[in-house]
């Protein structure tokens, strides 16, 4: 069978999908990974499945959601064999549903965020109608979905009319692992991702002024790149705070292995994030590391089955300094932390959730 995947990001820094993509492509599927051309876009390695970059001249905004769609419905639609197409997120949506509609193929919505619930659009009400619009216009014509968490399945399984699976967003298990000597030095703190609205990046870059021996390594770009640089050197900490910029999935599992504390620090500013399962969170697992996260209802799920974070009730400045200095000053803390990582990552990993994905799709080509 030939499944056609389509994002709207670049398909160098996709852990997700590049998971998913190998992991059918390895189990007799045939894949194709469609995504965006990006002027930093680094020459694309070979892998298990193909891979395929469009090229559109808007960044973002109205006209980068429309010109990206057509010329992906366009590309779908005359694509030479394929039997189903995903869309991953609304934002590919229009394309898929009717290159699908007019090809006579399966159709697959996998919900990587509930997306008229994240912070860039949540509080644009014009931007969310037209989503929301879009969402309740085309998803009655599907019949396969799939979420990354349980919250957020519900939540759209009311919404939608539509049943959700979970396929949660695990990272691969590494093998046996061994931890690492604490060094003299900083500490690093270690954030991974995108840099945009609600991760609580300027909450964490403001904590450093009062931490000493910690220094936070950010690994990603975004909307909000350059403001984050400018507010680094506006507060003087560019010694308390490196920028990586883009790393890709091999490089990053390399500064993981380093960090001695994960942050994943969110704005509850929409259902999104507060039913959000961040990838990196298994990252961060899955190389022994303790987080630093918010109590948000799937992490204080993961957290009551092993104690592998301190779990923040609100995202203030204070509750991450005290947070911090509490896991700095009680090395025992951390190290249970850092204990109950070595055993959940036997449980939270790709190898077992992998098993759920394969079985969605095989119901999805044995239904007619």
């Amino acid at each position: 069978m030939r499944i056609v995947f389509t994002v709207t990001n670049d398909l160098s820094y996709d852990q997700r999908m590049q998971r998913i993509c190998h992991t059918l492509s390895t189990h007799g599927y045939s894949i194709l990974l469609v995504g965006r051309s990006l002027p930093h876009s680094i020459p694309l390695t070979a892998s298990s499945f193909r891979q395929k970059r469009l090229y559109c001249p808007f960044r973002k905004g109205v006209f980068f959601y429309a010109a990206y769609n057509l010329q992906l419905f366009f590309y779908l639609l005359f694509l030479r064999r394929y039997d189903a197409i995903c869309s991953i997120d609304l934002d590919t949506l229009p394309a898929g549903f009717l290159a699908s509609l007019l090809r006579r193929k399966k159709r697959v919505f996998d919900a990587h965020e509930y997306f008229t619930e994240v912070p860039e659009v949540v509080n644009r009400p014009l931007v969310k109608s037209f989503w929301s619009l879009l969402a309740r216009l085309i998803l009655p014509y599907y019949r396969h979905a799939y979420t990354v968490g349980k919250g957020l399945a519900q939540l759209m399984e009311e919404k939608y009319g539509l049943q959700f699976s979970v396929i949660r967003n695990v990272a691969a298990y590494t093998g046996n692992l061994t931890i690492p000597e604490l060094q003299n030095g900083p500490r690093i703190i270690l954030y991974q991702g995108a840099l945009n609205e609600g991760r609580g990046l300027e909450t964490a870059i403001a904590a450093m002024q009062y931490l000493e021996n910690v220094q936070l390594v950010i690994a990603g770009e975004g909307d909000l790149s350059l403001e984050l640089r400018a507010l680094t050197k506006r507060l003087q900490l560019e010694n308390k705070v490196q920028f990586l910029g883009f790393v890709t999935p091999v490089q990053l599992k390399k500064y993981t292995s380093k960090a001695w504390v994960g942050i994943n620090l969110l704005e509850n500013r929409g259902l999104s994030y507060y039913y959000s399962l961040a990838n990196k969170f298994f990252d961060f697992v899955q190389a022994g590391v303790p987080i630093l996260t918010m109590d948000f209802p799937e992490y204080r799920a993961l957290n009551e089955e092993y104690e592998v974070a301190i779990l923040l009730p609100d995202l203030k400045e204070e509750g991450v300094v005290k947070a911090l200095q509490l896991l700095l000053n009680k090395k025992e803390l951390h190290a249970k932390l850092q204990d109950a990582c070595l055993v959940a990552r036997e449980v939270w990993n790709w190898e077992a959730e992998e098993k759920t994905l394969l079985q969605f799709w095989t119901a999805v080509f044995s239904r007619r």
